[in-house]
């Protein structure tokens, strides 16, 4: 059986869980915790920094949550795969998971990261460039998602996944304008799928421990 080394509130883990999710693929889930050292030190060992999530499947390591979902399309499950089988639309598939990833995603972990340091080492400029990067951002996804019901090529897929902790932590921290109203929609359609819906459930235990909430309502 594949094994996931993560955590429910990460939402790299979460892109890890929800292509499992969506193939039906069973899976043995480790968890990533103080109260885990053992799993600690098999992902330190296995990850460049420790970073996660981790799958193992027998002999084989995969790192990096594209490269997991790639690796499951080919090997476990009998869904449509998650990044398309043409490379012609493949290309926008992992297009759209790079923009998620890196300006939506990765510039809420810029935030957060600041708020978990102490008060006298955190970065006074982070919040306003956060900020900047995701009015821009949010506005070229709402151009974007409107007239389309999902992020790439019409069919849920890897942009989408990457696109549901995105949005789900990224509207927490820094809520999406009332007036972007494809976007706004399109999180709404992303929130109600199953396979997200169960990430999101999933992961409420650990709430309070989001440096920036009480800013936005979350899922």
């Amino acid at each position: 059986m594949v094994k996931i080394y993560g955590h429910p509130f990460s939402s790299f883990s979460w892109k890890a869980f929800i292509a499992l999710y969506e193939r039906d693929v069973p899976f043995e889930f480790l968890m990533l915790d103080p109260d885990h050292p053992e799993n600690l030190e098999v992902v330190g060992r296995l990850a460049p920094t420790g970073q996660f999530p981790v799958l193992v499947d027998g002999d084989r390591v995969v790192i990096e949550s594209a490269a997991i979902i790639e690796y499951l399309d080919l090997h476990h499950g009998d869904a449509p795969p998650m990044v398309p089988a043409d490379p012609r639309a493949a290309i926008e598939a992992r297009q759209m998971d790079g923009v998620f990833d890196d300006y939506v995603m990765i510039q809420v972990q810029r935030a957060v990261s600041s708020a978990l340091r102490e008060e006298s080492k955190r970065d006074p400029w982070v919040e306003g460039e956060v900020q900047a990067t995701l009015d821009r951002s949010y506005a070229w996804l709402d151009r974007w998602m409107t007239g389309r019901t999902w992020a790439a090529n019409e069919t849920f897929g890897i942009a989408d996944i990457a696109a549901a902790p995105a949005l789900h932590y990224a509207n927490w921290a820094f809520p999406i304008p009332q007036t972007l109203t494809a976007l706004r929609d399109y999180r709404a359609r992303l929130v109600a799928r199953p396979s997200v819906a169960r990430v999101i459930d999933e992961a409420r235990p650990w709430r309070d421990y989001f440096p920036l909430k009480g800013r936005g309502t979350p899922d």
